[in-house]
């Protein structure tokens, strides 16, 4: 029996055929792949026929996660207690794995087995649906992207993590733990809310010569573009126009006043008609290895996959560039709080993480998960290269209350802003 041993070698298969011909539909690996609304680029397998959740008890004695419309998030547990039985988390596909796609492919498993608790397994029925969802979905614990989690510290639908509890927090490089969630002002200035799991950059790659290309380019060049297709994308619009109208004075490029919002649409409107916005991470790939696309605004570990597939690509050094993180959260008031903490320090474990990286293509938050074949991921991260690092702008979801005085755009209005874009 034919098995994808991960995603990643799914796509290398993907694009070598399209370096023969590339006529497949996209997704036609049965690999899919979310652009983060920090989104931004990540990689999340999907499985058609998988069922959504991992089989696990519901009967008597189990614990049910309600949405908590409360404002008063539980506090912070000193200590843990007994496991309750069962869990529920809600992630994209492919960042907690059962084995539903490929057998070989399961770090659910060896949680449950070690913790006596039962994972019950809710997945977004599209990337965009995440925030969506986790409004009317119960659940204990969340993988979020940084559009979900700044709403959910904001909204205070998120309880405290008391880190003492996990043992691989230590693991997590410092510079990582620093990130936090939220924009400042919205409430996650003194307590930790997220443990980091996957993460990653963007990188602009080209089948072309890179000479005379940088960060405007994406924006400036005639021929095909593909963007990633979320409102964070106006991020990196941002960063630009530090190169093309530095009288703008762009700082943070998640932290955009009105006229620097309506600066950096009006950049991504310019040649609109030759930009393409990507969902799934093999339309990118497809578009570089067939010639559909000049440049693409992907994640780096997509050079290496070209470059295993035999297509010749380059990255346009961009200077500074945008990123995110996707982190675990617990819910307000979890149902099943105990069993909640036992998996964010699984989760954070070396052997969880090397696992998601290495289906996900996506960078581990811990450095000891760099083995095997994670260890090419890591490395198209530049993941010890603190250099490069301090010049990647983590996101955030943008927020009025920024700086000193506030007056910056929120989410609400980037999201208005891209939809209105992508529909012209």
């Amino acid at each position: 029996m034919r098995r994808w041993r991960s995603a990643a070698t799914a796509l290398v298969a993907a694009v070598a055929a399209c370096v023969a011909g590339c006529a497949a539909p996209a997704g036609s690996t049965g690999v899919a792949v979310r652009a983060h609304s920090a989104q931004e680029a990540g990689a999340a397998p999907s499985a058609p026929s998988a069922p959504s959740g991992t089989p696990g008890p519901s009967g008597p004695g189990t614990a049910t996660p309600s949405v908590s419309a409360s404002l008063s998030p539980s506090p912070s547990p000193k200590a843990l207690g007994p496991g309750e039985g069962s869990l529920t988390v809600l992630a994209p596909r492919g960042y907690a794995e059962y084995g539903g796609y490929d057998p070989a492919v399961n770090w659910v498993k060896g949680f449950e087995s070690e913790s006596g608790c039962k994972v019950n397994l809710r997945y977004p029925p599209a990337p965009a649906e995440m925030d969506a969802m986790a409004r009317r979905v119960p659940y204990d614990a969340i993988a979020a992207p940084p559009d979900v989690a700044g709403r959910l510290v904001a909204e205070r639908r998120a309880a405290p993590i008391n880190t003492s509890l996990l043992t691989h927090y230590d693991d997590i490089p410092e510079w990582l733990r620093e990130l936090r969630p939220a924009a400042p002002g919205d409430g996650a200035e003194h307590e930790v809310y997220g443990v980091p799991y996957l993460w990653g950059w963007y990188a602009t790659l080209t089948t072309g010569d890179v000479r005379g290309l940088d960060a405007a380019s994406l924006y400036k060049e005639p021929g095909a573009v593909t963007l990633p297709d979320g409102p964070l994308s106006i991020a990196d619009a941002a960063l630009a126009l530090r190169l093309t109208r530095p009288s703008l004075g762009v700082g943070d490029p998640f932290a955009l006043t009105p006229d620097q919002l309506d600066a950096a649409v009006a950049l991504l409107a310019e040649r609109r008609a030759e930009h393409t916005y990507w969902e799934e991470l093999i339309e990118p790939l497809q578009g570089l290895a067939g010639g559909a696309a000049r440049l693409a605004r992907t994640v780096p570990y997509q050079q290496d996959l070209l470059r295993r597939a035999g297509r010749k690509v380059r990255a346009v050094q961009d200077g500074e560039t945008t990123g995110w993180v996707d982190n675990w959260m617990l819910a307000a008031r979890p149902a099943s709080p105990n069993c909640a903490y036992r998996w964010l320090d699984w989760i954070g474990g070396k052997d969880a993480q090397r696992q998601a990286a290495e289906w996900t293509g996506l960078a581990p938050a811990n450095e000891k998960a760099c083995t095997g074949r994670a260890a090419r991921v890591c490395y198209a991260y530049r993941m010890t290269d603190t250099g490069w690092l301090k010049k990647v702008r983590f996101a955030v979801r943008p927020s009025r209350a920024c700086g000193e005085d506030g007056g910056c755009t929120d989410y609400t209005e980037w999201v208005t802003r891209w939809r209105d874009l992508v529909a012209g």
